[in-house]
């Protein structure tokens, strides 16, 4: 039986865990922050402090991925989510009214997924955990411990430290630690290569508020899940036991807009919206939450065809974390989790191949994704900032792939397949590179789009906006 360590006790790191357990292996999960597991979804929301985790009451979302890989890999913490409160929620809920057409088609399941607030998540994930793994709470990790190569030149990682001085040893060491690791500098001070890594910062500024249904009944939805409008979007996400979340995106570049912290003018914004106006029709259970600073980060642990180090990978967050706006964190978390497991049982007993196999397994499955999410976010704040600044928009692209995915936008608000293509790639179902690889789907989306106008949804200008700020 192999021992592994993970570093870090958040969804992903637990997650990581338990199907390395039910692979046979022996796992300790050590978790710097100290407060144990609730013994309450609700509890969990009120009072469960995780001070490692900076998101931790900010919108989250399960896109449909997650609840396959749960079915197959973790059944008992889908089951757990289910008993937490968690629901299951339709994608293709968010159809506009502009598609007529709404006859179902086939493989429509594959839009469905259970989703739910993040402590209630990560309750149901730690209360299932704490029968299969290890995991000791309050264990802050301060370095790395290293033994014999297993490749000329490289460091081997052989465990950790704790700042409390003990020595932990392992067959293999995880990285689940999240967006604040530390990895690199614990790598460089082994005399490893430091990884690739770049860092930028996603520019918005997300400003939250959660309801309560006053009747158990959730809000309808009438538009998508994250709206554009020039200068500002919503982020307006289900979640469990009758809560919702609404969040304003905002440049920030943007220091007029930075007044809608203020919960009474946050309010006349979204009741400005009529297609959102209706998410204020419930109990507010916070304030406003504000959340900015959020760095868009990316690190690859092969540099020149080698391994930094042996012994040690890195998985989540740890690995690449993104603008929160299109919620994919936790859903690519997984789909890493689930390959660094299979990485794990084939190559365990060869660190060196290890290494390299999970390099290229996440090159492969998750790192498309990865830039995926910058591409949009880029984009975004680049339209968001030239209006704020008075700046022509950018002329329109030559690229074709950026004109067919304008085009996309428009079909897809009359068209119920063209809907449901653009769907799959919102949900994380399939690469845009898939999906317009089909066959016709090019010039299906070309064709709509050259006999309908882009739909855009009803609020107030800039202008109105900073009117209504004054």
């Amino acid at each position: 039986m192999s021992a592994i360590l993970i570093l870090g006790g958040g969804v992903i790191g637990l997650s990581t865990a338990m199907i390395l357990a039910r692979q046979g292996h022996s796992v300790t999960v050590l978790e710097r922050d100290s407060e144990p597991v609730p013994g309450s979804p609700e509890e969990a929301w009120q009072a469960w402090e995780r001070r490692g985790v900076a998101q931790f009451r900010q919108p989250h979302f399960l896109h449909p991925p997650v609840s396959r890989l749960l079915g197959v890999y973790l059944p008992d913490v889908k089951e757990a989510l289910v008993r937490a409160g968690c629901i299951t929620f339709d994608r293709l809920a968010t159809m506009p009214p502009s598609i007529t057409d709404r006859t179902p088609r086939e493989g429509d399941e594959r839009f469905l997924t259970i989703t739910g607030r993040r402590p209630t998540i990560e309750y149901a994930v730690a209360s299932v955990a704490k029968g299969l793994v290890t995991v000791r709470r309050g264990a802050a990790v301060e370095g790395l411990r290293t033994g014999r190569s297993a490749a000329n030149g490289i460091p081997h990682v052989t465990g950790v430290r704790t700042i409390d001085g003990e020595e932990i040893s392992a067959d293999l060491v995880i990285d689940a630690m999240g967006r604040r690791s530390n990895l690199p500098n614990w790598l460089e001070a082994i005399g490893a290569r430091r990884p690739i890594e770049e860092a930028e910062d996603s520019g918005f500024i997300y400003y939250t508020r959660f309801f309560r249904s006053r009747t158990g009944a959730m809000p309808p939805y009438r538009t998508e899940l994250l709206t554009y409008f020039d200068s500002f979007s919503f982020l307006t996400l289900p979640g469990d036991a009758g809560t919702w979340g609404v969040t304003l995106v905002i440049s920030s570049s943007d220091p007029v807009l930075k007044k809608l912290r203020n919960p009474k003018q946050w309010t006349a914004l979204i009741a400005a919206c009529p297609l959102h106006a209706h998410l204020l029709d419930g109990d507010p259970i916070t304030d406003v939450l504000s959340m900015g600073g959020t760095i868009d980060r990316y690190r690859r642990f092969v540099v020149d065809d080698v391994p930094v180090a042996t012994g040690i990978v890195s998985v989540g967050d740890s690995w690449a974390c993104t603008n929160p706006s299109l919620g994919r964190g936790i859903t690519l978390g997984l789909m890493h989790a689930v390959g660094t497991a299979e990485v794990v049982q084939q190559h365990l007993d060869d660190p060196f191949q290890l290494a390299l196999s999970h390099d290229s397994m996440t090159e492969t499955r998750v790192t498309p994704w990865y830039r995926n999410t910058i591409e949009i976010d880029r984009k975004r704040i680049a339209q968001v900032n030239a209006l704020i600044e008075g700046r022509p928009a950018a002329p329109q692209s030559t690229d074709s792939r950026a004109q067919i995915a304008n085009a996309l936008s428009v079909a897809m608000m009359h068209d119920a397949d063209l809907y449901r293509a653009a769907a799959e790639m919102r949900s994380v179902l399939a690469l845009p590179q898939e999906v317009m690889a089909r066959p016709g789907m090019v010039d299906r989306i070309v064709e709509v789009a050259s006999t309908h106008e882009a739909v855009n949804p009803p609020g107030p200008s800039r202008e109105e906006l900073l009117s209504m700020l004054a």
